[in-house]
């Protein structure tokens, strides 16, 4: 009904990680979790040292105790790895504002690496054939400074996207180049940095 409050946005997932570095008057363009490829690894080494550990539990001789235990202690162990990585994958967030790109992480001590815009004298991505066929890629920032605390970021969701996303905050859009005149008469020439958008037609010879 007109008069009504615009609806309240619904809050973002991970705002309760990165709001709190954000400063007021910056802007998010994009936050996003790393790409669940980024378990794999720790998974893999549970499942298949729980297999090893069932093997090795089923054929040692019963009467070495000490090893039995120690075997299934080294699989605890990993499935606590898994369970802290799982935390650290839902918590950790890649963010880019308007102002500049931020990595929060960490699970006991949280830490946030940044960049920003300004200083970005390149970004890249490599996308590795695993990361082409589940769509994931790492991102490699470039800086004028020596020092960076941030310059890659592994994991990285819908690369492709993100990558556009942060060139339009670093470089701007500009608008497209006006389309050629019909029927190729005569060239078309801007009228002078004032006004980048407009052109003049210079007409042909054959028109006097």
């Amino acid at each position: 009904m007109y008069g009504d409050p615009a609806p309240t946005p619904a809050p973002h997932p991970g705002d309760r990680y990165f709001s709190k570095h954000l400063l007021p008057y910056e802007a998010v363009v994009a936050a996003e979790r790393r790409h669940w490829a980024r378990l794999i690894e720790p998974v893999f080494t549970v499942v298949v040292g729980l297999v090893v550990a069932l093997w090795l539990d089923t054929h040692l001789p019963q009467n070495l105790p000490l090893a039995h235990d120690a075997i299934w202690l080294a699989w605890l162990a990993a499935f606590l790895r898994l369970g802290y990585r799982i935390v650290e994958w839902y918590t950790d967030w890649f963010v880019a504002t308007n102002k500049r790109v931020l990595l929060t992480y960490g699970v006991f001590t949280r830490k946030v690496a940044m960049m920003p815009l300004l200083k970005v004298t390149d970004m890249s991505y490599n996308r590795s054939i695993l990361g082409r066929l589940i769509g994931y890629g790492e991102f490699v920032l470039e800086s004028a400074g020596q020092d960076q605390a941030l310059r890659t970021v592994s994991y990285l969701p819908r690369p492709d996207e993100l990558y556009e996303e942060i060139c339009l905050e670093i470089f701007g859009a500009n608008p497209p180049p006006p389309p050629p005149p019909p029927g190729g008469a005569g060239p078309t020439w801007r009228s002078g940095p004032s006004d980048p958008t407009a052109v003049v037609h210079m007409p042909d010879a054959a028109d006097d």
